[in-house]
Protein backbone atom coordinates (compact mmCIF):
# COMPACT_ATOMS: atom_id res chain seq x y z
CA UNK A 1 0.00 0.00 0.00
CA UNK A 2 1.01 4.02 0.21
CA UNK A 3 4.66 3.97 1.48
CA UNK A 4 4.72 6.75 3.46
CA UNK A 5 2.39 6.34 5.47
CA UNK A 6 0.46 8.93 6.83
CA UNK A 7 -2.37 6.80 8.84
CA UNK A 8 -0.78 5.58 12.20
CA UNK A 9 -4.13 3.30 12.72
CA UNK A 10 -6.40 3.13 9.46
CA UNK A 11 -5.91 2.12 5.84
CA UNK A 12 -4.46 4.69 3.60
CA UNK A 13 -6.09 7.79 2.59
CA UNK A 14 -5.81 9.49 -0.87
CA UNK A 15 -6.04 12.68 -2.30
CA UNK A 16 -6.94 13.06 -6.25
CA UNK A 17 -6.28 16.94 -6.96
CA UNK A 18 -6.28 18.60 -10.01
CA UNK A 19 -8.14 21.12 -12.53
CA UNK A 20 -11.45 20.21 -13.89
CA UNK A 21 -11.70 17.51 -16.69
CA UNK A 22 -8.53 16.26 -15.78
CA UNK A 23 -10.15 12.91 -15.05
CA UNK A 24 -10.48 12.88 -10.99
CA UNK A 25 -13.56 11.30 -10.73
CA UNK A 26 -13.28 8.86 -13.53
CA UNK A 27 -10.15 7.37 -11.63
CA UNK A 28 -11.27 7.52 -8.34
CA UNK A 29 -14.47 5.39 -8.93
CA UNK A 30 -11.96 3.31 -10.76
CA UNK A 31 -9.37 2.93 -8.15
CA UNK A 32 -11.97 2.61 -5.68
CA UNK A 33 -13.73 -0.14 -6.96
CA UNK A 34 -10.99 -2.18 -8.43
CA UNK A 35 -9.02 -2.03 -4.56
CA UNK A 36 -11.87 -1.81 -2.53
CA UNK A 37 -11.45 1.43 -1.21
CA UNK A 38 -13.80 3.80 0.11
CA UNK A 39 -14.53 7.02 -2.58
CA UNK A 40 -15.31 10.19 -0.83
CA UNK A 41 -16.79 12.70 -2.51
CA UNK A 42 -18.34 15.44 -0.20
CA UNK A 43 -21.34 15.93 -2.90
CA UNK A 44 -22.03 12.25 -2.28
CA UNK A 45 -22.09 12.35 0.97
CA UNK A 46 -24.00 15.66 1.04
CA UNK A 47 -26.68 13.79 -1.12
CA UNK A 48 -26.48 10.72 1.10
CA UNK A 49 -27.80 12.94 4.14
CA UNK A 50 -29.77 14.57 2.97
CA UNK A 51 -32.00 11.34 1.50
CA UNK A 52 -31.13 10.22 5.18
CA UNK A 53 -32.23 12.93 7.10
CA UNK A 54 -29.56 13.06 9.55
CA UNK A 55 -28.87 15.93 11.61
CA UNK A 56 -25.98 16.88 9.58
CA UNK A 57 -28.20 16.35 6.75
CA UNK A 58 -31.06 18.73 7.85
CA UNK A 59 -28.46 21.44 8.57
CA UNK A 60 -26.88 21.51 5.35
CA UNK A 61 -30.09 21.20 3.62
CA UNK A 62 -31.01 24.53 5.64
CA UNK A 63 -28.26 26.17 4.13
CA UNK A 64 -28.61 24.88 0.41
CA UNK A 65 -32.51 25.95 1.03
CA UNK A 66 -31.69 29.15 1.29
CA UNK A 67 -29.16 29.72 -1.31
CA UNK A 68 -25.92 29.86 0.67
CA UNK A 69 -23.19 27.15 0.50
CA UNK A 70 -22.31 24.57 2.98
CA UNK A 71 -19.69 25.60 5.69
CA UNK A 72 -16.63 24.05 5.50
CA UNK A 73 -16.88 23.11 9.35
CA UNK A 74 -19.74 21.08 8.00
CA UNK A 75 -18.87 19.36 5.34
CA UNK A 76 -15.98 18.40 7.50
CA UNK A 77 -18.34 17.02 10.77
CA UNK A 78 -19.70 14.57 7.41
CA UNK A 79 -15.79 13.95 6.02
CA UNK A 80 -15.32 12.81 9.66
CA UNK A 81 -18.81 10.89 10.05
CA UNK A 82 -18.42 8.69 7.30
CA UNK A 83 -14.93 8.04 8.32
CA UNK A 84 -15.38 6.96 11.51
CA UNK A 85 -18.29 4.36 9.72
CA UNK A 86 -15.61 2.48 7.70
CA UNK A 87 -13.61 -0.54 8.35
CA UNK A 88 -10.63 1.42 9.96
CA UNK A 89 -7.91 -0.82 7.62
CA UNK A 90 -10.14 0.10 4.52
CA UNK A 91 -8.28 2.41 2.03
CA UNK A 92 -9.98 5.99 1.55
CA UNK A 93 -9.78 7.94 -1.90
CA UNK A 94 -10.94 11.74 -1.88
CA UNK A 95 -12.49 13.14 -4.92
CA UNK A 96 -12.30 16.92 -5.78
CA UNK A 97 -12.12 17.62 -1.53
CA UNK A 98 -10.53 19.49 -0.16
CA UNK A 99 -11.07 22.18 -2.79
CA UNK A 100 -9.34 25.30 -0.62
CA UNK A 101 -6.44 25.47 1.90
CA UNK A 102 -8.57 26.04 5.19
CA UNK A 103 -10.67 22.82 4.28
CA UNK A 104 -7.19 20.64 4.02
CA UNK A 105 -6.23 22.05 7.08
CA UNK A 106 -9.47 21.19 8.66
CA UNK A 107 -9.45 17.73 7.20
CA UNK A 108 -5.83 17.42 8.49
CA UNK A 109 -7.12 18.07 12.00
CA UNK A 110 -10.06 15.79 11.58
CA UNK A 111 -8.09 12.82 10.35
CA UNK A 112 -6.25 12.11 13.00
CA UNK A 113 -9.45 11.22 15.43
CA UNK A 114 -10.21 8.68 12.91
CA UNK A 115 -6.75 6.83 13.33
CA UNK A 116 -6.16 8.48 9.80
CA UNK A 117 -3.57 11.05 8.06
CA UNK A 118 -2.95 11.97 4.08
CA UNK A 119 -0.46 9.07 3.03
CA UNK A 120 -0.47 10.60 -0.46
CA UNK A 121 -1.48 13.62 -3.24
CA UNK A 122 -1.77 12.39 -6.06
CA UNK A 123 -1.86 15.79 -8.46
CA UNK A 124 -3.56 14.89 -12.15
CA UNK A 125 -1.97 17.53 -14.73
CA UNK A 126 -2.88 18.54 -18.16
CA UNK A 127 -2.91 21.58 -20.40
CA UNK A 128 -5.22 24.26 -20.02
CA UNK A 129 -6.20 23.62 -23.73
CA UNK A 130 -6.70 20.18 -23.44
CA UNK A 131 -9.15 20.88 -20.22
CA UNK A 132 -10.90 23.51 -21.94
CA UNK A 133 -11.55 21.34 -25.07
CA UNK A 134 -12.18 18.29 -22.50
CA UNK A 135 -15.13 19.97 -20.68
CA UNK A 136 -16.53 22.44 -23.37
CA UNK A 137 -16.66 19.68 -26.31
CA UNK A 138 -19.07 17.55 -24.44
CA UNK A 139 -22.41 16.34 -25.65
CA UNK A 140 -24.67 14.36 -24.30
CA UNK A 141 -27.75 11.91 -25.45
CA UNK A 142 -30.29 11.70 -23.73
CA UNK A 143 -29.44 7.94 -23.42
CA UNK A 144 -26.33 9.04 -21.36
CA UNK A 145 -24.19 8.73 -23.93
CA UNK A 146 -21.12 11.41 -24.05
CA UNK A 147 -18.97 12.57 -26.79
CA UNK A 148 -16.80 15.27 -27.18
CA UNK A 149 -16.70 17.15 -30.56
CA UNK A 150 -12.68 17.43 -30.33
CA UNK A 151 -12.11 13.64 -29.36
CA UNK A 152 -14.59 11.80 -30.11
CA UNK A 153 -17.40 13.47 -32.40
CA UNK A 154 -20.55 11.60 -33.48
CA UNK A 155 -20.53 10.48 -37.29
CA UNK A 156 -23.40 13.26 -37.90
CA UNK A 157 -23.05 17.08 -36.25
CA UNK A 158 -25.49 17.51 -33.05
CA UNK A 159 -27.15 13.72 -33.51
CA UNK A 160 -26.02 10.06 -31.59
CA UNK A 161 -25.37 7.64 -33.76
CA UNK A 162 -27.62 5.33 -31.41
CA UNK A 163 -30.85 7.07 -31.44
CA UNK A 164 -30.86 9.97 -34.02
CA UNK A 165 -31.75 11.87 -31.09
CA UNK A 166 -30.29 15.71 -30.91
CA UNK A 167 -27.33 15.98 -28.45
CA UNK A 168 -27.15 18.29 -25.37
CA UNK A 169 -24.74 20.88 -24.43
CA UNK A 170 -25.01 21.21 -21.01
CA UNK A 171 -25.06 24.78 -19.21
CA UNK A 172 -21.91 23.78 -17.24
CA UNK A 173 -20.03 22.56 -20.25
CA UNK A 174 -20.30 25.83 -22.25
CA UNK A 175 -17.16 27.71 -22.68
CA UNK A 176 -17.76 30.88 -20.95
CA UNK A 177 -18.86 28.45 -17.68
CA UNK A 178 -15.72 26.36 -17.91
CA UNK A 179 -13.59 29.41 -18.47
CA UNK A 180 -14.86 29.96 -15.08
CA UNK A 181 -14.56 26.91 -13.51
CA UNK A 182 -10.61 27.13 -14.54
CA UNK A 183 -9.97 30.20 -12.90
CA UNK A 184 -11.75 29.23 -10.01
CA UNK A 185 -9.48 26.12 -9.97
CA UNK A 186 -6.25 28.42 -10.34
CA UNK A 187 -7.56 30.80 -7.85
CA UNK A 188 -8.70 28.51 -5.02
CA UNK A 189 -7.58 25.04 -5.46
CA UNK A 190 -4.34 25.74 -7.41
CA UNK A 191 -3.00 26.78 -3.74
CA UNK A 192 -3.57 23.05 -2.20
CA UNK A 193 -0.11 22.01 -4.30
CA UNK A 194 2.32 24.35 -2.29
CA UNK A 195 0.21 23.23 0.69
CA UNK A 196 0.77 19.58 0.41
CA UNK A 197 4.38 20.00 -1.05
CA UNK A 198 5.67 21.56 2.35
CA UNK A 199 5.72 17.68 3.83
CA UNK A 200 8.03 16.02 1.50
CA UNK A 201 7.05 12.68 -0.74
CA UNK A 202 3.42 13.97 -0.15
CA UNK A 203 2.39 14.89 -3.85
CA UNK A 204 2.90 12.52 -6.19
CA UNK A 205 2.75 13.83 -10.23
CA UNK A 206 0.80 12.22 -12.83
CA UNK A 207 0.37 12.90 -16.46
CA UNK A 208 -3.40 13.45 -16.48
CA UNK A 209 -3.26 13.48 -20.34
CA UNK A 210 -2.60 9.80 -21.21
CA UNK A 211 -4.99 7.47 -22.09
CA UNK A 212 -7.31 5.93 -18.97
CA UNK A 213 -5.12 3.07 -18.34
CA UNK A 214 -1.96 4.66 -18.63
CA UNK A 215 -3.26 6.89 -15.92
CA UNK A 216 -4.93 4.57 -13.86
CA UNK A 217 -1.39 2.64 -13.53
CA UNK A 218 0.25 5.22 -13.03
CA UNK A 219 -1.75 6.23 -10.19
CA UNK A 220 -1.59 2.69 -8.91
CA UNK A 221 1.71 3.05 -8.96
CA UNK A 222 2.65 6.12 -7.40
CA UNK A 223 0.96 5.31 -4.57
CA UNK A 224 2.52 1.74 -4.24
CA UNK A 225 -0.16 -0.79 -5.45
CA UNK A 226 -0.17 -3.34 -7.80
CA UNK A 227 -0.94 -1.98 -11.78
Amino acid sequence: MVVDGGSPEGGPVVILLGPPGVGKGTQGVRLSRDLGWAHVSTGDLLRQARRDRTELGKKAQAFMDGGELVPDGLIIELVREHLAGLDGGRGVVFDGFPRTVPQAEALDRALPDVGRGVDAVVLLEADAETLFKRISGRRSSPNGRVYNIYFDPPAREGVCDETGEPLIHREDDKPDTVRTRLEVYEELTAPLVGYYARTPGLIRRVDGEAGMDEVQNAIRSEIGVDA
